[in-house]
């Protein structure tokens, strides 16, 4: 999209946003394709359509370079993804991800997963960094084996290509995807809420030998925004822990609109990573983010935010990162079982809300509302009494 068309879209970005309100409630139409229009499976783009009765969203997933997923809120329910894949696969792929019509996409961004860093601490002021594993320098399984059309999930496994420390022998890192056609909350911890304006992503490292005796691991992020868009960490705190126990704050990674500050698209998710397959309460790992910093003319190394987006890092659109980190102090959750999983929610709009729970509201009333009703009756009772013992007397005239 030309910047001219840009500004003229945002203004009727928020008519756009009550669109998606509108479809999220009535539901979505949704689909996956694995690299639509062309018959190879040595590169990975995944393609998550989801139509509702006046706009679609169109989610890209690839592994082409650095894993990524490219963002994409539409007006038209029949807008369909275009690829050029000889441009996409050459050294310079800009403009060979495109959306027909296209002047149909009103809000584009991507987030893009860039490098794992892992470090020990040999104590509270002395950190020890090991070598940097680069995301975009990793061999990945074929997406399509994982694809789950039913469950409307599929996963994203890789190692690096050049392993040195034999780290990753018995390991793997992995993306799992799930989009959404309808409202509803995850029955596995964190328990995230969604709309069907969004899709999760978690992140898995399983196996993984670590190279220190207490190493802890942080996952680095990066937003892509245009150029009339901005992004913004947002942490929301809650006393209601009812679907995360012991998890009181919930992060948001917004992208908003420079013009009216309205939110375009979003990463969510709660602090708190999990060490085991199957978690529950006791299987937390502390999870915390860091400073959200501008990448100032930096261009994430990855093709698909390129195919799209081009080579205008800094003009066209902006690229800014954020750090993950996983582990208490020590970081040995990780090392005993050798399983980390974070879930995040990505969508348009804004993030879904926790709200209480009608059995918590009812929980909270009869807690407060007892002894209110104890102390009315005790008065009433007292006032009764008093009323009593002075109309045994006779009025002396």
């Amino acid at each position: 999209m030309c910047s001219a068309g840009r500004r003229m879209a945002a203004p009727v970005l928020g008519a756009l946003l009550l669109l998606l309100g509108a479809a999220a409630g009535g539901g979505r139409e949704v689909w996956m394709r694995f690299n639509p229009g062309w018959n190879g499976s040595s590169v990975n783009v995944l393609h998550v359509r989801a139509a509702g009765r006046s706009d679609a969203l169109h989610y890209v997933w690839s592994s082409i370079g650095a894993p990524a997923v490219l963002l994409l809120a539409t007006s038209r329910p029949d807008s369909a993804l275009r690829i050029d894949w000889d441009r996409l696969l050459s050294e310079r792929p800009d403009g060979a991800v495109g959306i027909e019509p296209a002047g149909s996409v009103m809000h584009a961004a991507a987030i893009v997963f860039t490098r794992l860093f892992e470090y020990s601490e040999a104590d509270a002021s002395q950190r020890i960094f090991y070598p940097t594993y680069d995301l975009s320098e990793f061999s990945w399984d074929s997406i399509n084996r994982t694809m789950n059309h039913t469950a409307l999930t599929a996963e994203l496994r890789g190692v690096p290509i050049s392993d040195p420390s034999g780290s990753f022998s018995n390991g793997s890192l992995a993306f799992r995807v799930t989009a959404y056609g309808s409202g509803g909350r995850d029955g596995a911890l964190p328990g995230l809420l969604h709309t069907a304006n969004s899709s999760k992503v978690e992140f898995v490292l399983s196996g993984l030998a670590p190279r220190g005796n207490a190493s802890r691991f942080v996952l680095e992020v990066a937003a892509v925004e245009e150029s009339g868009a901005a992004s913004r960490l947002r942490s929301v705190r809650s006393i209601d822990d009812e679907f995360t126990p012991t998890v009181f704050e919930t992060l948001s990674l917004l992208t908003e609109s420079r013009i009216n500050g309205s939110a375009l698209s979003f990463l969510q998710w709660k602090a708190t990573a999990y060490g085991s397959q199957h978690p529950t309460r006791g299987d937390g790992i502390h999870c915390q983010a860091g400073e959200l910093r501008a990448a100032s003319g930096t261009q994430p190394r990855a093709a698909i935010v390129r195919a799209y987006f081009g080579d205008g890092a800094g003009g066209t659109y902006s690229v800014s990162s954020i750090n993950v980190s996983f582990g208490g102090a020590g970081g040995r959750s990780y090392q005993e079982r050798r399983f980390l999983s974070w879930s995040a929610l990505l969508g348009f709009g804004l993030p879904p809300e926790d709200a209480f729970s009608p059995l918590i509201i009812s929980i909270v009333v009869t807690a407060l509302g007892a002894p209110l009703l104890l102390l009315l009756l005790g008065a009433a009772v007292l006032l009764c009494a008093r009323r009593r013992r002075y109309s045994e007397y006779e009025p002396i005239n």
